[in-house]
């Protein structure tokens, strides 16, 4: 053998050259057999190596076991005399024919043999080596694998710094971790000795090989930390490389997933060996100092973030990726291998009070005057992403009850406190109620004990939470007036709480904007009387500070936002925005706007400098008047102009005129051009909010996008920081003709646009449950008090006038909108819209009811699609929430339009459904390119959850709700046929709805039921309809009303049927028909009154029952008698509601011609019916005398038109003469006609009063002025004829005549209903205001007679003073104009008006009294009772003369002598 070479010191390292070389151990043994390799000829005198020498050697010379053993024991010793451990651990021969180094071991792929072997004879090495060397094994083992990592991490050529492994170094460290854990099997590794030996080189330590470590089971990363001594190096060097690692986990490149890993790792061991509750005691060290180095590493990684923040990196920075990363791993999903909860949320607790209180250098002052820098929507998006990270942990009382705790314990930082307030209010739900309460904790303990720091912190957080609008809080402006506006107040206890607060207010005035200020001088606390003097001194202060920042209140615009804290408007421009205000309220009311009004009174320089030359701004004006021409002609006519200023802008505007139209044209172009930047900017939030609403992993982004798309839509429009306060004013909007400005409607139509487009987007990627609040949120930000008008009419225009011509994706957009407008209906005000609807407050989801009408083809079409589309939405979106939820975002109407028009264009529909398959969501089929509406309608009805949404109260489609919309539909532009109609109309009433029961909105089976809804709901829609359409058309009850013929058809079918059917079961005796019940009760319903309103809609409501009645066959005004029983047919309803409701709408004391002939024609048909028609007409007739004697006069009336008609019908079924009473009322006809004739007047036929009825007929018809001559020839007939004589000069010549022939007229004025005979037959003849018109005749018909002759009747006095107070209650109940009115048409005019009549009458009365004979006070009594409330001096007379006369000597003269 050759020369030995010199052992290598221990861990010396190898250069380059050496590592080419070929291993010492290969060269010393081949030199020892230099002479058998030179001697051998199949080698050729190459050497060969040491295995292959041993393989030859067992080959030529086969030992026993003893002889192996043997052999062993020399390979050992040669080895230890030629050792070098630095190499061995690097180069270890392999298999047979090959060298194998360190690094080859490391790649070496095949069988683990080998590398057993390897390790093996190392451990062997090892372990001998260090016998010799007389250390321990396991010391010398780890510092042999510790210099092997080292050589490893060094051998990249990358420059530092860098903390990943190439993947050629991933493969050595894994060989190299196999033998190490090899060693640990052994027992033959010092973790301690390993960890030691890495820190004497750390610099040169990659992060990826110490993590490699940890997870390798090697060396945890705890141990590795514990066991360096200095921990202020420890947490230097791991925060270095824990930021180059950030900056590398979000760089793009292979290994990112393995850098998110050890990222992971990190923070779980930091944050659970930093945060847990009871320190594990198994360490080699102190537990506290382990938990310090964490604490210490997680701060400064946040620290070195939050200051990165606030240096204002850029986004894509190597900077702005590390703080992104680092804020990353405060995810949930970083913690999921903590088995404890507690740990993360003391971290998260710790990370927020790090946050408040990093680098506290502003101070209150400077809060107060920049913290509307600090809104939500201008927070750093990496800050309040962390916010809300933090936010997720933490419960919201947690969260407040932290912040508290930071700014009472420590000193913090104001933009990071208000930043977090911001975001606490937008992202919490429950955020206005948990921000209220901690308000009110802090200035219920701010004036219990004169604190001003909290004070100051309640103000701070209340304006903070103020500038994010008033969908998350309320207005400054709102706040500050209910928190300090009422009597009961924190400042109302004491004086000196009241001091305390006006010396806070004080001091915060030299730094407060000037918006605050306003809203302090114009909402000021309440103060008693006696505290005034602090007011106005703070006033007197804040209007001090406002003249020093050039801000007027004076110059305030009417409707200028307090509430925000942005820069004071320019007066003109405020201006400009206040007349665009008047304007449109002036349209809405047709009045001028109160605040108008005031600020002419009150503000009388903003509104003379300002506003009226804002109003009065020259153009052309239109030739016919618009909104601003109106108001500016109201304000004139109401001296609210100066006529010079008037008259300057009216030669303004005929100078503007004359100009050419190119020049106004341009002008108009350029007016808009400063607006352009704003749209563009809002367009560009807009497209980016799309980008997050399809990423489900910027879903955490979706509140700050949306913050900085309510922030540019305020600059578009112009908008205060809280434009929603709607302060309960209703929107006002105008269906027919929906306005808005070309400026807001660019604006809405991009923000509907966007909304459409985003929703067709996420759902092409989610449904609606898993899209996020994105919809929501979206909506909320259009709620805004001057946005919301021009949003809902800008949907008027759309669905209402020009629906059919939207796409499938608008409409699918526009439906989803208004799911969510209904999920705001709390929060948004009532819309009141003007014709052709009612003028009463609706929510805004009952508006899209309107909106989406049902009488076309096309608009049903629209109806169907977009209630399709609603429903689906709402389904999808609300299906793990309570069905409650989807009942208060839909209207009701329209999902009961939705089963209408699927009942009406579906006949699958009307069978009893299958059910769809639950997997099928009603939303799938709406998202397609191309949307098959049938398909998506059918798939929606199928639903189960339809279903049991259907059996929400008020949500099924009842007999009533189909009757309304069925009515709607208008049958030449329907899409069902004729045929096609009426099967349909057949199947809903008598499969559908006629056997369904009355829960369900059914009619149980009774037709009766079916038919009186039918005639309810008829009546209601004519009076809604002739309301909508202004129209005069007396028609409008049934032919004018569009869609109503056939369903009045139905009705005509049903009611024949109801006839031919058999009797109803337990009704054996006739009784009335329903239809008179029908009306009975909805007349009872309206109100009885004889103003002019109330008369005329129940005019209204009884020309609908004549008009349904004479629709219907005659036998249902007159009931068809039994044929066994000889009795009259039964006409009870009809005559009640003759006298109690026609009675008071007839003329001249008759009914209209058409309900006359069909009584008659009915009465005719019920008798012919019976065993003897002409008794039971003579039954009827004489009836009608006492019952309704106004069927009778209406007869007398019309007889020249009925008399052919009755003798036509009777004498088709019977030869005998008309009946009895027929022939009496002709007879009646004649005995007037003669009467007017020359010749003699034959005697009077039957009733006397029925002959003057006809009599008076005649005399109209004639048109006499003078019926003397008629009067004399009929001396002697009685009083009867001369009793329905009723002009004024007729009855004075009727009256006249009586009394000539000494027969009292004075019992004429006192008929009553209990009278027999004449008396209530007259009273049935005549309507009720005429009735209450007799005082009124009384006092006008005196002054044609004899005073003397007057009062010598006993009757008189009584009569006279009754008529005068019955006249007197006319006047004192406001009721003189109703009852007024009809007399002024005739005679009654030459009296004057109602109070000259009462004062002759008065006057007539007072000279009466005294004059009257004794006899005329047998009933004073009741007379003094009587005028004892209407008339003193009355009643004072009447005492007198009846106190004369029970002690006449009172009155006699005295006798003196």
């Amino acid at each position: 053998m050759g020369a030995r070479a010199c052992p290598r010191p221990m861990g010396r390292k190898r250069g380059p050259e050496a590592e080419r070389r070929r291993p010492w151990l290969v060269r010393d043994m081949s030199a020892s057999q230099a002479r058998g390799a030179a001697s051998d000829p199949g080698h050729g005198g190459c050497r060969r190596a040491w295995v292959e020498l041993l393989a030859g050697r067992v080959k030529r010379q086969k030992l026993g076991p003893e002889g192996e053993q043997k052999v062993r024991e020399s390979a050992l010793r040669l080895l230890r005399g030629h050792l070098n451990l630095g190499d061995l651990v690097l180069e270890v021969e392999g298999p047979p024919g090959k060298q194998l180094c360190l690094n080859r071991l490391i790649d070496y792929d095949g069988p683990g043999a080998h590398i057993d072997l390897s390790s093996s004879l190392i451990g062997s090495a090892l372990r001998d080596q260090a016998a010799q060397l007389g250390v321990p094994a396991a010391v010398l083992c780890s510092q042999v694998v510790a210099s092997g990592l080292v050589r490893v991490c060094e051998a990249d050529a990358v420059p530092p710094p860098k903390v990943l492994l190439t993947p050629d170094q991933r493969k050595k460290l894994s060989s190299l971790f196999e033998i190490a854990q090899n060693l640990l099997a052994q027992s033959m590794f010092s973790r301690l000795s390993f960890c030691q030996e890495l820190w004497k080189v750390q610099n040169s330590l990659l992060l990826e090989a110490v993590w490699r470590l940890h997870v390798q089971n090697i060396v945890s990363l705890q141990e590795l930390l514990e066991s360096h001594a200095d921990s202020q190096a420890v947490v230097a060097w791991l925060s270095r490389d824990l930021r180059l690692l950030c900056e590398q986990t979000e760089a793009p490149c292979q290994h990112a997933d393995v850098a998110r890993a050890m990222l992971a790792d990190f923070v779980q061991m930091l944050v659970s060996r930093g945060f847990q509750k009871n320190a594990d005691v198994r360490g080699t060290v102190d537990p506290e100092w382990m938990s310090q180095v964490a604490v210490a590493v997680l701060e400064r990684m946040l620290a070195s973030a939050l200051e990165a923040l606030a240096a204002g990196i850029q986004e894509g920075s190597a900077a702005h990726k590390a703080v992104s990363c680092w804020f990353g791993v405060f995810s949930g999903h970083v913690y999921g291998s903590i088995i404890s909860t507690e740990s993360p949320k003391r971290f998260f607790c710790h990370t927020l009070t790090q946050i408040l209180t990093h680098k506290p250098v502003l101070k209150v002052s400077d809060a107060v005057q920049m913290q509307r820098e600090w809104s939500f929507a201008r927070t750093p998006p990496l800050l309040s992403g962390l916010y809300r990270r933090l936010f997720v942990v933490l419960s919201p009382e947690e969260l407040v009850g932290h912040l508290q705790e930071a700014l009472e314990t420590q000193e913090v930082n104001w933009q990071h406190v208000l930043s977090c307030v911001s975001t606490l209010v937008i992202c919490l739900p429950d955020a206005q109620q948990l921000v209220d309460g901690w308000v009110s904790r802090l200035l219920t303990h701010a004036f219990e004990s004169c604190d001003l720091d909290s004070m100051v912190l309640a103000f701070l957080v209340a304006r903070q939470a103020a500038l994010e609008g008033p969908a998350a809080f309320p207005s400054y402006a709102a706040w500050f007036q209910a928190t300090f506006g009422s009597a009961r107040a924190f400042h109302g206890s004491s004086k000196k709480a009241l001091v305390f607060l006006f010396k806070f207010l004080s001091g915060l005035v030299p730094f407060e904007a000037p918006r605050y200020l306003q809203v302090h001088i114009l909402h000021p606390p309440l103060v008693p009387s006696k505290y005034r003097s602090l007011l106005t001194d703070y006033v007197a202060l804040a209007r001090t500070r406002l003249a020093d920042l050039k801000v007027s209140v004076e110059n305030m615009g009417l409707y200028e936002d307090l509430s925000s804290a942005g820069d004071v408007t320019e007066p003109r421009c405020q201006a400009a925005q206040d007349v665009e205000k008047a304007i449109m309220v002036f349209e809405h009311t047709g009045k001028i706007p109160a605040a108008v009004l005031e600020a002419s009174i009150f503000r009388r320089s903003y509104y003379l400098s300002h506003f009226l030359p804002a109003l009065l701004t020259p153009r052309v004006l239109p030739r016919i008047p618009d909104s601003r021409a109106a108001l500016i002609e109201s304000l004139r006519r109401a001296d609210k102009i100066p006529p010079s200023l008037y008259s300057t802008y009216r030669q303004a505007c005929s100078t503007v005129g004359e100009k050419k139209p190119e020049d106004a044209a341009s002008q108009r172009e350029v007016e808009p051009s400063c607006k352009e930047e704003p749209l563009g900017l809002l367009t560009t939030a807009l497209r980016e909010l799309r980008a997050s609403v399809t990423d489900p992993t910027q879903r955490d982004a979706l509140l700050a996008q949306m913050a900085v798309i309510s922030e540019q839509l305020r600059s578009a429009l112009g908008l205060g920081e809280d434009d929603s306060d709607f302060e309960g004013a209703p929107v006002q909007l105008s269906v027919r003709a929906p306005k808005l400005q070309p400026w807001e409607q660019r604006v809405v139509d991009l923000l509907l646009t966007s909304f459409c487009q985003n929703l067709m987007a996420a759902s092409s990627v989610a449904p609606p449950d898993r899209q996020g609040p994105w919809a929501a949120h979206f909506v909320r930000t259009l709620c805004r008090r001057r946005l919301l008008p021009a949003l809902l009419s800008r949907l008027c225009q759309l669905l209402h006038h020009q629906g059919p011509s939207l796409s499938a994706s608008h409409v699918v957009g526009l439906a989803a909108l208004a799911v969510h407008l209904g999920e705001s209906r709390s929060a948004l005000p009532e819309v009141h819209v003007g014709p052709p609807t009612p003028a009463r407050g609706l929510p805004v989801p009952e508006l899209f009811d309107i909106l989406l009408p049902c009488r076309t083809q096309e608009s049903s079409a629209l109806c169907l699609k977009f209630c399709t589309a609603a429903i689906s939405y709402s389904l999808c979106k609300f299906s793990s929430q309570s069905r409650d939820i989807s009942y208060s975002c839909l209207s009701p109407g329209l999902i009961k339009k939705f089963q209408f028009m699927v009942f009406r264009w579906f006949s699958e529909a009307r069978d009893p459904p299958s059910w769809e398959d639950p997997a099928s969501s009603p939303w799938r089929p709406l998202c397609l390119p191309s949307v098959d509406w049938q398909r998506a309608t059918l798939c929606l009805w199928k639903q189960r959850t339809l279903r049991e949404l259907l059996k929400q109260e008020g949500l099924h489609l009842t007999y009533r709700d189909w009757l309304q919309l069925e009515l709607e539909i208008q049958p030449e532009v329907d899409s069902l046929s004729d045929t096609e109609r009426q099967d349909f109309h057949q199947w809903a009433i008598h499969q559908h709805f006629l056997p369904a029961p009355s829960a369900t909105g059914g009619c149980d089976g009774d037709l009766e039921v079916a038919c009186a809804t039918l005639v309810d709901v008829l009546m209601d829609f004519c009076q809604s309809s002739r309301s909508y359409d202004h129209s005069e058309n007396s028609d409008l009850v049934l032919g004018g009303c569009t869609g109503n013929r056939d369903i009045f058809s139905r009705l005509q079918e049903m009611a024949a049927g109801l006839e031919q059917g058999p009797a109803r079961l337990g009704h054996a005796a006739p009784r009335g028909h329903f239809l008179f019940g029908v009306f009975c009760r909805r007349l009872q319903a309206l109100a009885r009154g004889w103003d002019v309103a109330s008369r005329l809609q129940r005019q209204q409501e009884l020309l609908m029952c004549k008009r349904i009645l004479l629709g219907l066959p005659p036998s249902v005004l007159v009931g068809s008698p039994r044929l066994e029983q000889l009795a009259a047919p039964d006409c009870d309803d009809f005559f009640h509601l003759v006298n109690s409701e026609l009675r008071n709408f007839s003329h001249d004391g008759a009914l209209t011609h058409d309900i006359t002939a069909h009584f008659f024609r009915g009465l005719l048909n019920a008798c012919l019916q019976s065993r003897d028609p002409s008794l039971a007409a003579d039954l009827t007739l004489t009836a009608c005398q006492t019952q309704c004697p106004l069927l009778l006069t209406s007869a007398l009336l019309w007889w020249p038109h009925l008399e052919p008609e009755l003798h036509r019908r009777w004498r088709r079924c019977s030869q005998s003469p008309l009946p009895a009473e027929l022939r009496r009322l002709q007879e009646a006809r004649h005995f007037a006609g003669s009467v007017l004739s020359p010749l003699a007047a034959p005697p009077t036929p039957g009733p006397a009063w029925l002959c003057a009825a006809a009599l008076h007929f005649m005399i109209r018809r004639a048109g006499k002025e003078s019926i003397r001559r008629e009067l004399g020839q009929l001396d002697g007939q009685g009083e009867e004829a001369a009793g329905s004589l009723k002009p004024l000069d007729v009855c004075a010549e009727v009256l006249g005549c009586l009394q000539r022939k000494r027969i009292s007229w004075l019992p004429l004025f006192q008929l009553t209903e209990t009278d027999a005979g004449l008396g209530r037959t007259l009273l049935r003849l005549a309507p009720d205001h005429q009735v209450r018109l007799l005082p009124v005749a009384f006092y006008s018909l005196l002054s044609y007679f004899d005073e003397d002759a007057l009062l010598q009747e006993d009757a008189f006095l009584h009569v006279a003073v009754n008529m005068y107070l019955k006249l007197v209650g006319l006047f004192v109940a406001g009721e003189t104009g109703a009852v007024w009115t009809p007399a002024h048409s005739g005679d009654l005019q030459a009296q004057g008006d109602p109070v000259s009549l009462i004062t002759n009458a008065r006057l007539f009365l007072l000279q009466s009294i005294p004059r009257c004979p004794k006899r005329s006070f047998s009933d004073v009594a009741e007379l003094l009772g009587a005028s004892a409330d209407c008339d003193p001096e009355v009643r004072a007379a009447l005492l007198s003369r009846q106190q004369a006369m029970l002690d006449p000597d009172l009155y006699q003269e005295p006798r003196l002598f």
